[in-house]
């Protein structure tokens, strides 16, 4: 079967915490524990194509150490596959604070996850898998960034790899961001990560900029106003629906898990928006980055 979902990327532990206000430099804010759970976005986008019933594989590095042995349990209660094991290091961390509004920041301890090397993908055959999710975050490491995007062009010919540039896209090398921005790369962001992918000013402009570059749908999230999608056909937005919001946690990751499962559905672009728009809003309410 040629037309399943691979999902690259990190599992870390996320330490979330709620807080009146993000603190800026020189404050002092008392915070609660608000929960302990399993985090990343690739973790985020795997369990949201899981609840889509999905064809989806998740391709992330359990290490050693106490952090890797908390995701290593949650697979296994999960009944996740483990497919990628290295015993070089520990699993990454993070401490996320929310404010009553839903807005986060995160403090990041890395792990293996920015230690990529090849014989992870050994496991897979790159050619079952059609559509394809990967995040900047696995890319600001240059030789682990390289590493990914070799095993990349084993996917099909006809493959979709949808690239979630993330908050950190800004400190990719030119080198690799030139070696993403090709044909078959639908590239998903805001519009704050949409002005670091393109040189040029305006927000219609960066649009046409990337399509032509790509020549693969650009889809852009603006929070609760919904999503632009740029193709062929030109720019439209796609609205979402208001609800209540608890944290905004994981919902580019659900999004992007919602765009992936409508495509491989062979749903049209827009639809595929839809579902993430959907699925994107069903996990701002709650405390979980996660559907499950």
């Amino acid at each position: 079967m040629l037309n399943n979902i691979l999902v690259i990327g990190a599992i870390f532990v996320d330490v979330i915490i709620d807080v009146p206000q993000l603190p800026l430099a020189g404050a002092d804010v008392s915070g609660h524990l608000a929960t302990t759970s399993m985090g990343g976005c690739a973790y985020n986008v795997y369990l949201a194509g899981v609840t889509q019933h999905a064809p989806i594989t998740l391709l992330a590095p359990i290490g050693q150490g106490p952090y890797a042995d908390k995701i290593r349990q949650d697979f296994k209660q999960r009944q996740i596959p483990l497919l990628c094991q290295p015993t070089t290091a520990d699993n990454g961390w993070d401490l996320c604070l929310v404010q009553p509004d839903g807005e986060r920041a995160f403090v990041t301890m890395t792990g293996i996850e920015q230690h990529w090397q090849a014989e992870w993908f050994q496991e897979l055959t790159m050619a079952h898998y059609r559509y394809c999710y990967l995040s900047g975050y696995e890319l600001e490491n240059a030789a682990a960034a390289d590493v990914i995007l070799t095993a990349l062009r084993q996917l099909p010919a006809d493959h979709v790899l949808l690239f979630d540039a993330s908050p950190r896209v800004q400190y990719l090398q030119p080198s690799i961001l030139a070696r993403l921005l090709q044909p078959h790369t639908l590239i998903h962001c805001n519009r704050d990560e949409l002005a670091y992918l393109s040189s040029a000013t305006q927000f219609d402009a960066q649009l046409v900029d990337i399509f032509q570059r790509t020549q693969t749908p650009v889809v852009v999230t603006d929070g609760a106003n919904g999503t632009y999608i740029f193709d062929q056909t030109g720019k439209r937005h796609l609205p979402s629906a208001v609800v209540p919001v608890v944290n905004t946690i994981g919902a580019g990751d659900t999004h992007c898990a919602g765009v992936l499962t409508g495509l491989q559905r062979g749903w049209s672009i827009d639809a595929a928006v839809v579902l993430g728009n959907q699925l994107a809003a069903q996990v701002v309410q709650q405390t979980s980055g996660h559907l499950s």
